[in-house]
């Protein structure tokens, strides 16, 4: 039977050869393994799960082997004892060092919010400075529109007397008779 069932399935197509790579240092590693994933893109890529942090056994909620306080004990009881000790100061370190991880988060997340304030301060008083100098550059530039306007009226009131051969009015009033060449 094991026979019929190999004869009925297709030969496996042979793969290329392929020369042996060692890489060198670590870009050529990762080189490699880019390569060997963009063989084939339809492949699912496996990306690998954080490591959860280690944690303790929680104690137990029942201790069925209750030490007594009476002499006699066995010399396998102190065994039993110091492996419970062992594994009590390893919870109570793992506390303690949750607890101060959790001060320093809170601390950083302090900090955090502090620098992210005086920053905000800083960019609006920027901003208004910014806005005041803008400002201040609109009215110079309506300023001295209306002087420009303001000479031009003044200008145009007084006017040439001799309109036929003038470029103009100047504000200086200023008779230039235009050539007859140009």
């Amino acid at each position: 039977m094991a026979s019929s069932a190999s004869a009925v399935r297709p030969p496996r197509p042979k793969k290329e050869p392929q020369a042996l790579v060692i890489p060198k240092n670590a870009a050529e590693e990762q080189k490699l393994k880019l390569e060997r994933l963009m063989k084939n893109p339809d492949k699912a890529v496996p990306i690998p799960e954080k490591m959860s942090e280690w944690a303790p056994r929680p104690p137990p909620e029942f201790v069925r082997d209750v030490m007594g306080s009476s002499a006699g004990a066995g010399s396998g009881e102190f065994h039993v004892y110091r492996h419970l000790r062992r594994r009590e100061y390893q919870r109570q370190d793992y506390m303690d060092a949750m607890a101060e991880k959790q001060k320093l988060d809170a601390e950083f997340q302090k900090r955090l919010e502090r620098n992210k304030t005086t920053a905000e301060e800083q960019t609006a008083k920027r901003r208004k400075k910014r806005q005041k100098l803008k400002e201040k550059k609109l009215l110079a530039k309506k300023m001295k529109l209306e002087q420009k306007k303001q000479r031009e009226v003044s200008v145009w009131t007084v006017g040439c007397k001799f309109e036929n051969h003038c470029y103009g009015t100047w504000p200086l009033m200023l008779h230039i008779p235009v050539s007859k060449t140009v």
